[in-house]
């Protein structure tokens, strides 16, 4: 919340514009709202790592961006649910639309907060866009290999198996072959 204080100058009256100390509240959604765009940032950068590795055909890098996902979604869950317990304490909400927040808080709001609601929005824009890319660029790579062990094996890709075919594939007269052993 900002202030005008007059000062006194002998030669002229003076405004001088005193910020008054954020709401606590204000402060810890803040906190809260940057912290999710940090996450989100981190998903971006997974996401761009996963397609570079799934381009090199480097296994061990898409298994590390799979743990690496799992691992800031679960902490990004974390970071959404304090930012609705403080959603509370400040709206009434644990829903509170951060678009609706200038007119909430009023005064209230602080440029940081308001920074940090736009970053969120743009982060959350840009993972999608990123997320949508990922999923054409595994699409195409698993069909990739589904088409390739279909030709290294010489099976149809109707069957949905890479075994090879056997003798008792082509045998017409069925049956059921029992591992009596096992």
């Amino acid at each position: 919340m900002r202030a005008e204080m007059a000062t006194m100058d002998p030669s002229h009256v003076q405004l001088m514009s005193v910020e008054s100390p954020p709401n606590p509240a204000v402060t810890a959604l803040t906190s809260a709202v940057s912290s999710e765009v940090r996450l989100l940032e981190d998903l971006i950068g997974i996401m761009r790592r996963q397609r570079s590795a799934v381009a090199a055909d480097d296994l061990q890098g898409v298994d590390d961006s799979v743990f690496s996902t799992h691992r800031v979604l679960v902490t990004l869950g974390e970071a959404r649910r304090q930012r609705r317990a403080v959603s509370l304490m400040v709206g009434g909400t644990e829903d509170l639309a951060l678009r609706k927040l200038d007119d909430l808080l009023g005064d209230e709001m602080t440029d940081s907060l308001r920074r940090a609601c736009d970053g969120l929005r743009d982060a959350a824009t840009t993972l999608s866009r990123e997320v949508g890319m990922n999923r054409q660029v595994l699409r195409a790579a698993l069909s990739e290999g589904s088409e390739y062990m279909h030709a290294l094996c010489g099976t149809s890709e109707q069957s949905g198996s890479y075994a090879p075919r056997t003798n008792s594939e082509t045998d017409t007269r069925g049956g059921l072959l029992i591992n009596r052993t096992a």
